[in-house]
């Protein structure tokens, strides 16, 4: 099978490997769409805190079909940037109709991550206002359309126009430039900030948060910030850590029904994907993690 791989960190290429054999308690998932998540190319630059033997076929979630046709998605970890690829049978998740296999290899990741950020970590309530960063991006558009399943309002910031015009579409309230952040948030009234981002923006969306908000750490991708502890204290402000990977990794049972209650929401409609070869694994990690990707990737193994 056609496969890519990671032989020196820094680098990837395209080989041909040996198909997986499933092993007791495991299914072959044949790969129709592969999600590119930033957590990947962390991985093939060796900068992520799980780091794998080399060589390693990196890719953390798919969608594809089973040897009975049957449609699923799947969080694998490692592996899904290939035509195939082993997971175990209570990871193989069936899909809805309505999700084709683009958008359904970049749901698990984007919409868990969300939905355990806002209600198990946040307990986000109704009628509370939402801000989210890197509204452009896979996660902060899933923080969207799950606020809004919530019944929550959303401000939306993101760096581009496209950007914002795609979180609009996601189904935004309002929409920001990051110039314009610091402003609109205070005017906005922010009960809970979503930030995937991190750099100079988490002290921005730190401060416009009101009485008794929630500042919701979800990754880095603009550098870790340093945030001043008296912002903290005052207005009795809250600094949450969001690690979704380790938590469904430690209860399985738990986060399948996360996700199965994430597909069966009729306000969740993932936006389309930007869809490339498999070939181009290496770019699409590379222009995900320079961010320059509006929305999600997704690898296609057939083209």
């Amino acid at each position: 099978m056609k496969a890519i791989v990671c032989a020196e960190l820094g680098t990837v290429q395209l080989q041909e490997r040996p198909d997986p054999v499933p092993g007791p308690g495991q299914v072959l998932v044949e790969v129709e769409a592969a999600g590119v998540n930033y957590v990947d190319g962390l991985m093939v630059q060796g900068g992520y805190q799980l780091k794998p033997p080399l060589p390693f076929i990196p890719g953390s979630e798919v969608a594809g079909r089973l040897a009975d046709g049957t449609r699923v998605l799947a969080f694998c970890g490692l592996g899904g940037f290939a035509a195939k690829v082993l997971v175990h049978e209570t990871q193989a998740v069936p899909l809805p109709d309505r999700l084709d296999a683009p958008r359904a290899a970049g749901f698990a990741q984007s919409y868990c991550t969300a939905l355990y950020a806002l209600r198990e970590r946040a307990a986000l309530t109704r009628n509370e206002r939402v801000l989210v960063l890197g509204a452009g991006g896979g996660v902060g558009l899933a923080a969207i359309q799950v606020a809004k399943a919530l019944g929550s309002a959303v401000l939306a910031a993101a760096s581009s126009e496209d950007k914002r015009k795609l979180a609009v579409r996601a189904g935004a309230d309002e929409v920001v430039g990051y110039e314009g952040l610091k402003d609109a948030a205070r005017a906005w009234g922010v009960d809970v900030a979503l930030d995937p981002v991190g750099g100079e923006l988490s002290e921005q969306a730190l401060r416009a948060l009101r009485e008794g908000g929630r500042l919701l750490v979800v990754g880095f991708a603009a550098g870790i910030p340093r945030l001043p502890a008296n912002q903290v204290l005052l207005r009795n402000r809250s600094v949450v850590g969001v690690d979704w990977g380790a938590w469904s990794m430690a209860n399985g049972l738990a986060n399948r029904a996360l996700l199965d209650e994430l597909l069966a929401m009729p306000q969740i409609d993932p936006v389309a994907p930007e869809v490339r070869p498999l070939a181009e694994a290496g770019r699409a990690m590379d222009d995900l993690i320079g961010r320059r990707v509006t929305g999600k990737i997704a690898l296609v193994p057939s083209s």
